[in-house]
């Protein structure tokens, strides 16, 4: 019988690190373990707060690498786009809120100023950490804020031309600076473009794969004490053969590709980057995104996004919808318009699964682009694609056309190209917060001459509006639609195109006029029963289009009605902006009607729920409500304030 006593379980290091610091004082093997842990927590988290899985399961042991040889807060570690920055959260004294993730008061999912001193920059869109970084290493120089600066960028993010510019410009100015090239062949989808190809060359090279092959081979031959010295000449080797050519030549330091779950790799290179290097470095990093978690690794998305789910089996919860999403009404209608027509073709910057065009690219794959992260590209593109007779459709979300915007000025306005602009999650989109928000397309698509501006109130009218977009070949056009589900209406058999800047009377009042520009109809109806149970009678009219302004119906309800009130999921400049213009140039206020513009609030809202964030823009059915009694003067006692 064994005296041994029996083997004691290992002390949860992840339980004495409060911050980085913490881990300065553990060894190598010690970083394993919490690694270990780290990516159990992460898991453990999405699963109850749902958010962006695969991205940070792929870089564990990097952030675990990184903060023990940085120096942060000091140092500034830049994270682009932030889906992967939860373990980093983890470690930055945010453990005990990490459950709190994405929802309304807890923790942002991407990383933000306000909330740490360990996020020294905000991110939620790609590409950026390189110029951050870079201008943190200048203001260091100049005696700004001290310590070194790291960018963290994935290589789906290298698609993008401003991580490109930030580079050229860094290896002009030579600041020491360090760029982690996060390699997992895997962003949202997968990376499209010659970068992509050029970065799996690097690693997967003919050249460089024999020479390890051999290499390996040789090693396993060799007394003990001469292997670690006989990898290191493979190492050399192995970068001799491929090197960084592209990167050197941009003025960065080239060391890569390793291994990036392997700490044994990881915390000598960094270690000794961070003592000797003296400019820019550029770290190629290999990684797996999804890596320890078998249903992310085995998942299409590699875990990209996930519901709350099951940590044991992966299953996410889902609920039955009630109606079908917007994005996908907006891709089946789309591919039916392209069965009859030759020239409609799609493009996406890097989304065609969140875009629904993957729809698309299955049944068409001739006709459907993906540029990646590449907006101003992906208008420019289509600009051209409709210079050439074809009728794009260029589908992005609201929040990320805003990277395009000199370009829909210029390349597509300007010279009246018939662009079609499907803009996805229009409006407040709940667990991605304000970074996320389609607050703004309205107020800078519609100032723009000879541009066609609608509003799909329900998934029947998104129909409508394709077919519209599709048949109009006078000029830009974009239509907006939300996140989510639509309101559960009868939907038509195929879209019939809408007569241009005509709106809809839904039902006929005498005393107020609710004239509303997208989705929220369903709120203003629910006001207007509201209201006349008060016994306030109200018009309820649907605008469809921003521009052009249905000017008929907009001074028919002006001029009968006590009141005319505006709602749009838009910030001011919008949709009510050009209305009240209108109605300023109409003359009609000299007659003594009461207008008012409900817009979404002059603040960024932080993640919620869609209800609670509209709820805060006070653009609910009550809150209408109460607008209306207001405007008219009449006590709203016993209503919420």
């Amino acid at each position: 019988m064994s005296t041994q006593p029996p083997d004691r379980p290992r002390t949860p290091l992840l339980d004495l690190v409060r911050l980085p610091s913490d881990l300065k004082r553990l060894g190598d093997g010690q970083l394993r373990q919490l690694a270990d842990e780290l990516r159990a927590e992460t898991i453990s988290a999405v699963s109850v707060t749902g958010g962006h899985l695969g991205a940070g399961l792929g870089v564990v042991e990097l952030t675990v690498a990184l903060h023990a040889v940085f120096d942060a807060p000091r140092d500034k570690i830049v994270w682009d786009v932030g889906h992967q920055c939860y373990p980093h959260k983890i470690l930055t004294g945010r453990r005990n809120r990490i459950r709190t993730l994405r929802t309304e008061g807890g923790l942002s999912g991407f990383t933000k100023r306000s909330e740490s001193l360990f996020d020294p920059f905000g991110a939620a869109h790609s590409s950026t950490s390189i110029s951050a970084a870079l201008g943190f290493a200048c203001a260091a120089d100049l005696g700004g804020s001290p310590g070194d600066a790291v960018a963290v960028i994935g290589d789906g993010s290298m698609s993008a031309g401003m991580a490109y510019e930030a580079m050229n410009n860094a290896g002009h100015l030579k600041k020491r600076l360090f760029v982690i090239l996060n390699d997992n062949e895997m962003s949202i989808a997968p990376p499209v473009g010659a970068m992509s190809a050029y970065l799996s060359r690097l690693y997967a090279g003919a050249p460089f794969q024999e020479l390890k092959s051999a290499a390996k081979g040789m090693v396993s031959l060799l007394p003990e004490p001469f292997q670690e010295g006989a990898r290191r000449a493979k190492e050399l080797l192995k970068a001799a053969t491929v090197g960084g050519t592209l990167f050197e030549e941009l003025g960065f330091s080239y060391v890569g590709p390793i291994d990036g779950h392997d700490l044994d790799q990881l915390l000598p290179v960094l270690r000794t980057a961070h003592a000797r290097a003296t400019g820019p470095m550029l770290i190629h990093v290999l990684t797996k995104k999804g890596k320890g978690y078998a249903p992310a690794e085995a998942a299409r998305d590699r875990g990209h996004a996930t519901g709350k789910f099951d940590v044991l089996t992966g299953v996410q919860a889902k609920s039955t919808p009630n109606a079908p999403a917007y994005t996908k009404v907006f891709a089946q209608s789309l591919l039916r318009e392209a069965e009859e027509d030759a020239r409609i073709v799609a493009v996406t910057a890097a989304m065609p699964d969140g875009t629904g065009l993957d729809l698309f690219a299955s049944r068409f794959p001739r006709r459907c682009f993906d540029v990646g992260i590449a907006e101003q590209h992906a208008v420019t593109f289509s600009a051209a694609l409709a210079a050439g007779g074809m009728r794009p459709f260029c589908a992005v979300y609201s929040t990320f056309l805003q990277r395009g915007y000199d370009q829909v000025v210029h390349d597509v306005a300007i010279q009246r190209l018939p662009v079609r602009f499907a803009i996805d999650r229009a409006g407040l989109v709940g667990a991605d917060g304000a970074t996320h928000a389609g607050a703004f397309d309205v107020a800078f698509l519609a100032n723009l001459p000879g541009f066609v501006v609608m509003a799909a109130a329900d998934e029947a009218d998104l129909v409508h509006m394709v077919a519209t977009a599709a048949a109009h070949d006078d000029g830009p056009i974009a239509f907006r639609y939300p996140r989510g589900e639509g309101v559960g209406v009868e939907m038509p058999a195929r879209g019939i195109p809408l007569a241009i800047g005509r709106g809809r009377v839904i039902c006929e009042g005498a005393r107020v006029a609710l004239l509303s520009f997208g989705t929220r109809l369903g709120e203003v109806q629910k006001a207007a029963e509201a209201l006349a149970a008060r016994g306030v009678s109200c018009t309820v009219a649907d605008a469809r289009f921003a521009k052009p302004l249905d000017r008929d119906l907009i001074l028919q309800l002006a001029r009968h009605h006590e009141a005319l009130i505006t709602v749009e999921e838009g910030a001011v400049g919008g949709f009510g902006s050009h209305v009240a213009q209108l109605l300023a140039e109409a003359g009609v206020f000299d007659h003594g009607l009461k207008y008012r513009s409900m817009v979404l609030p002059d603040i960024f809202i932080d993640q919620a729920s869609p209800e609670a964030m509209y709820r805060v823009a006070g653009m609910e059915a009550a809150q209408i409500e109460e607008r209306v009694l207001a405007v008219l003067g009449v006590a709203v006692v016993g209503m919420r304030a």
